[in-house]
């Protein structure tokens, strides 16, 4: 028999009424009223109503002294509530428990912030006690609601075939787009382990090992600078399938996430099935490969229109190769010129040299630079843009990625200001046709624009020696009201491709066999046609619950300093342990001459 506990804190109704329980958990609350002490009690299933009579005079005596946090245990009678006495805000609210016994398990001292109450608690504070953090409501639901989340999952793949296998955290250093933690070997005195920043690698050798459908709830750790929707380390669903196509693996993940959004968040879907973009399209029509389809401003290409007009700016960026393209946008009213000059910084912030602005009257544009435009271009512009009298006009002229990125960010603009995305809706989306490599200015290289192992479309193969930016790859990305779930593609699955594609962003046939060598050998053994996908579980659940960052929907996340508050981590170690690993650190420049560097982690870099 249990000595605690007898039923959840959750579970008692008013069917239970007559029986004797005994109950386990929390104090959430205490109220004294009319001669009777009330506390409510608290456990992980929810809250229920004890009461006190001052008759049991010792019992009473030792509820009044009880405090909230305290852990305790009470035993009694399940009783209805007397008429009128009801609360429905509680499952648990038609019943409570008339006490006839209580143990104190654990004191506990004063919070440093309520935990009865939802309110604003300063994010470090709360990190730091982060145990208590999580007693609250809400951290309690996000972390329930991404198990239930994270069980279907697993259920929905186990029904497919899917097979759950683990795959190391100890392994090479390779490139994924980010940098590597690293871990010093002990017994290999100078060489380094990597963590994973995805199974990448052993996921395309587990199917080369002829497991054709593999998947973990896998941790991805990765050394890059933090924001809302990035952790150190964050939670992926990471999975794979032999002889597999592109539409096969979309179709598995949007049958999922249907399911999920549909059964345990509450939301609605804009859509079904998902919409299908392609990047160029994503880009052309929201200028970003994150659209969100919620609302409309979509962006209009008018170059054409552009290129004859007066205005020397429009006509410069395309003679130039560049483009000019804006949004129609309703409902601003007047606009002061503090305003203009204030959407005017949105765009020049990300790149563009300025943003022009015309207001639709009855008798045509005016603005700043209508005077360079013809009353027939004037029409033509409004026309493209599909804008009606009162709309405001707003045009960039630059090159295409300015142009995309400066309009992108007014159009996450007017939706926030304007109200523009529906509440409780997800619009959910593929975007696909991803080019498969990019230039990089800065280092006038190519590189990959999302790894090196995806399969370039069959049509753009010969491309690859002519004219490798133009290559499209098998790439295709899940988007949910602009924010990216989940990236993926067909992989290459022959030695002499993968090494085409190594030799043109720069890793020649030595360096690949150094860095890759176990998964070209394994290449060379037939392994098949696949292809697979790595949902973000953090990013899914932060959006599922309506929080503003996944540091909301992790258990022990870092902050946004990549530190744990709580742990106090990272930290210096101790010299004993460096001598044992053969590292000796190097003072940073400026530091105290006098100090050990073991006991300063600021100051010490391998």
């Amino acid at each position: 028999m249990n000595p605690y506990r007898t039923h959840t804190a959750g579970e008692l109704r008013a069917k239970n009424a007559g029986e004797q329980t005994r109950l386990a958990g929390w104090v959430h609350r205490r109220r004294d009223h009319g001669g009777l002490v009330f506390i409510d009690l608290r456990d992980r299933w929810g809250i229920i109503q004890v009461t006190f009579d001052p008759e049991r005079a010792e019992l009473f005596t030792a509820a009044e002294k009880l405090r909230p946090e305290w852990s305790i245990s009470v035993e009694g009678e399940v009783a209805l509530r007397p008429e009128g006495n009801e609360n429905p805000e509680l499952t648990t609210g038609e019943v409570e428990v008339q006490a006839t016994e209580l143990r104190v398990l654990n004191e506990s001292a004063t919070p440093p912030f309520e935990i009865d109450r939802e309110r604003e608690v300063d994010e470090l504070l709360r990190l730091k006690y982060r145990y208590l953090d999580l007693r609250r409501e809400r951290m309690r639901k996000n972390i329930l609601f991404r198990h239930q989340v994270v069980k279907h999952m697993r259920d929905f793949l186990d029904e497919r075939g899917f097979v759950e296998i683990e795959t190391p955290l100890l392994t090479a250093s390779t490139p994924e787009g980010a940098r590597d933690y690293l871990v010093p070997a002990r017994l290999y005195p100078g060489q380094f382990y990597a963590l994973p920043q995805s199974p990448q690698q052993f996921k395309q050798l587990l199917m080369v090992a002829g497991f054709e459908r593999y998947f973990q709830i896998a941790r991805a750790l990765r050394d890059e600078d933090q924001r809302g929707d990035r952790q150190p380390e964050h939670t992926q669903l990471d999975l794979e399938m032999s002889y597999t196509t592109q539409d096969e693996v979309l179709d598995l993940i949007e049958g999922l996430y249907t399911e999920i959004v549909e059964d345990f968040s509450g939301k609605k879907l804009v859509s079904k099935p998902f919409p299908r973009l392609t990047y160029a399209e994503a880009m052309d029509r929201f200028g970003s490969d994150k659209p969100d389809l919620r609302f409309g401003l979509e962006l209009k290409d008018v170059s054409e229109i552009a290129r004859s007009s007066e205005f020397k700016v429009f006509r410069g960026a395309v003679e130039s190769g560049g483009s000019v393209r804006g949004i129609a946008v309703g409902g601003l009213g007047d606009l002061s010129r503090r305003e203009t000059d204030e959407l005017t910084k949105i765009a020049t912030d990300a790149g563009a040299k300025g943003l022009a602005h015309f207001r639709i009257e009855v008798d045509g544009l005016t603005g700043p630079v209508a005077k360079f435009f013809s009353e027939e271009e004037q029409t033509s512009l409004r026309t493209s843009l599909g804008a009606e009298p009162g709309d405001w006009l707003f045009f960039v002229a630059d090159r295409n990625p300015v142009v995309f990125e400066s309009l992108n960010r007014l159009r996450l603009h007017f939706r926030d200001r304007l109200g523009l995305a529906g509440e409780g809706v997800l619009a959910l989306c593929w975007v696909t046709d991803f080019p498969l490599f990019e230039w990089n200015e800065d280092e006038k290289r190519i590189e990959p624009m999302h790894h090196m192992f995806t399969m370039p479309c069959e049509e753009d193969l010969e491309k690859l020696d002519t004219d490798p930016l133009s290559v499209i790859g098998q790439l295709y990305d899940l988007v949910a009201n602009g924010t990216e779930l989940a990236s993926g593609s067909i992989r290459i699955h022959r030695p002499d491709l993968q090494q085409k594609v190594f030799s043109i962003v720069g890793i020649d046939k030595e360096e690949a066999e150094r860095r890759f060598g176990a998964m070209l050998t394994a290449f060379r053994y037939g392994a098949p046609p696949h292809g697979g996908i790595a949902p973000g579980i953090d990013r899914l659940i932060m959006v599922l619950q309506d929080e503003p960052n996944i540091r909301e929907v992790m258990a022990f996340p870092k902050t946004q300093a990549a530190r744990d508050e709580m742990m106090d981590a990272p930290g210096p170690v101790s010299e004993v342990q460096l001598k044992e690993l053969n590292i000796a650190l190097r003072r940073a420049p400026g530091s105290d001459k006098g100090s050990n560097p073991a006991t300063h982690p600021s100051e010490g870099n391998n």
